[in-house]
């Protein structure tokens, strides 16, 4: 088949776990002999995304993306190949291919990875969730189906109004690259060392992690819009800015615990990545974390995160990387081919 993405996030502007599942996925499905091709920003006039300055939007997206739909159908045609669509962020592309296909009786597929109405509470609190509830639902109710991370996140989605029937769990994957095998590295700081990465900013509810009054180090990888404020706020935790690949890999491996304080987020791939190098987890019990780590040795679950990060640093390595043996990225291709709706 033929398989276009639509997608405001891009390996362009900034990497994160929207960016690694689509570039994963695509790996795994050219490996699988299907051709794949991408629509984003980079195709756009854009501005950046307040709060989120390496993200931008596409401005002339109407009627420019419709035409790029259109070249992708007459190339399947040409190639007698089925295509098939899928959106899969909630942007102004999102919109205006979700519009065309609409306009044109063509089947598309979406996906779910971040909860905007949280992020929009934290952001905007004067906001009544409602609306972006609504705006949420609306926009994936016309998709054959709309892939979402977990079962707990496909609960959330029901008891806002979405269909039932059209969700589909999704899952994400780590065994790729170095955190195949990650290399461990001395880091030359008191132990224990607990480890957040991920995004510095309100919405991964980072402060949680800094405040906790635990014995050796805190390492944060990562940047974000509250970087500076934190590093001037917390002199003692050690920032290291972003990480990519081998070099993430060993941090991960290299640390006693990673610590994952959101609760926001629809999945977390970083808990994954942890696992797959060994270092065990402490999270809160929300979506995501409990649906990965709940009933298993991977990691810990507390309301009190300081009793999770105590209680995982007693757990066994090779347990973790047992359990994320399960996860995999050519699982993650198969879960999103057996739910397309070609043309």
């Amino acid at each position: 088949m033929r398989i276009l993405i639509v997608t405001g996030a891009c390996k362009e502007q900034v990497i994160n776990g929207v960016v690694r599942t689509l570039e994963q996925l695509k790996d795994e499905l050219k490996k699988l002999g299907h051709t794949v091709s991408f629509i984003t920003p980079v195709n756009f006039l854009t501005v950046p995304l307040p709060k989120y300055n390496d993200i931008k939007i596409a401005l002339n997206v109407w009627p420019k993306v419709g035409r790029m739909i259109q070249k992708e159908l007459e190339f399947a045609k040409k190639n007698k190949e089925k295509l098939v669509i899928h959106i899969a962020t909630e942007d102004t592309l999102g919109y205006f291919a979700r519009r065309y296909c609409l306009k044109n009786n063509l089947k598309f597929t979406t996906s779910y990875h971040t909860s905007f109405d949280k992020y929009i509470k934290l952001y905007a609190p004067f906001i009544p969730i409602k609306i972006p509830q609504k705006f949420l639902k609306n926009f994936h109710s016309a998709a054959y189906k709309t892939l979402v991370t977990t079962k707990s996140m496909k609960e959330d989605l029901k008891k806002i109004g979405f269909d039932p029937e059209k969700l589909a769990v999704w899952t994400r994957g780590a065994n790729h690259g170095a955190f195949k095998n990650p290399k461990r590295i001395n880091l030359q700081y008191k132990r224990p060392i607990w480890l957040y990465v991920g995004r510095v900013s309100i919405e991964k509810n980072i402060r949680a992690f800094l405040k906790l009054d635990l014995e050796g180090t805190k390492i944060v990888v990562g940047k974000g819009p509250d970087l500076n404020e934190l590093k001037q706020e917390f002199p003692n935790v050690i920032f290291k800015g972003e990480k990519t690949n081998g070099e993430l890999a060993s941090y991960f491996a290299s640390a006693d615990v990673f610590v994952m304080p959101s609760l926001t987020d629809t999945f977390g791939i970083v808990i994954i990545e942890g696992l797959q190098c060994g270092t065990p987890v402490a999270a809160y019990p929300v979506t995501g974390p409990k649906d990965i780590l709940e009933g298993t040795n991977g990691g810990v679950l507390n309301k009190d995160l300081k009793v999770a990060a105590l209680e995982a640093l007693k757990l066994n390595r090779d347990d973790c990387k047992e359990i994320a043996k399960k996860y995999t990225w050519e699982n993650c291709a198969k879960i999103f081919l057996a739910n397309t709706a070609p043309n």
